[in-house]
């Protein structure tokens, strides 16, 4: 299975933020930001983003609001109810500028990661624009935040893991 996935991205959805669930789902979603305050919002607690490699101190972030990951995931139709291979998933999410991280089912659906994982819409009391990330795809529960502090999020992908 071939989870480098080529995203090719076209000028419209690097010109306004708009959010695609595809992959091994029922129901793919294409989302632009009025569609996706339409979904219930949480908020993140604040917290300082620090580089994984080096350990350096980047910057204070202020709280983030955004739909948690798993409930557009839900949306979707992860879960499919004629079998289990949900559980094998992995959710590949990609960035306008090719960056790509990933997470589990089990992460998202069976930890407090999932609690936490969001696409954000606002940090703190300003709502966020393109220039400064939206949508911003972020790891609340994450020890080491940055790694998947996400800035342009445009796709996130589930692939189902061969037994």
């Amino acid at each position: 299975m071939n989870l480098a996935h080529s995203t090719s991205l076209s000028s419209d959805v690097l010109e306004s933020p708009i959010i695609e669930i595809g992959g091994t789902v029922e129901r793919p979603l294409r989302l632009d930001l009025a569609a996706l305050r339409e979904f219930p919002s949480i908020t993140i607690a604040p917290f300082d983003l620090v580089c994984f490699s080096t350990g350096r101190y980047i910057r204070p972030m202020e709280s983030y609001r955004g739909v948690p990951l798993r409930v557009l995931l839900d949306a979707a139709g992860v879960r499919r109810p004629d079998n289990t291979d949900f559980k094998r998933t992995v959710f590949l999410a990609h960035a306008h500028d090719g960056y790509a991280v990933t997470f589990s089912w089990h992460e998202l659906f069976n930890t407090p990661v999932g609690d936490q994982a969001i696409i954000a819409y606002a940090l703190g009391e300003r709502e966020l624009d393109i220039e400064h990330g939206l949508p911003v795809l972020v790891s609340g529960a994450d020890n080491v935040r940055a790694p998947r502090h996400m800035k342009r999020l445009v796709r996130v992908d589930a692939h189902v893991l061969r037994a």
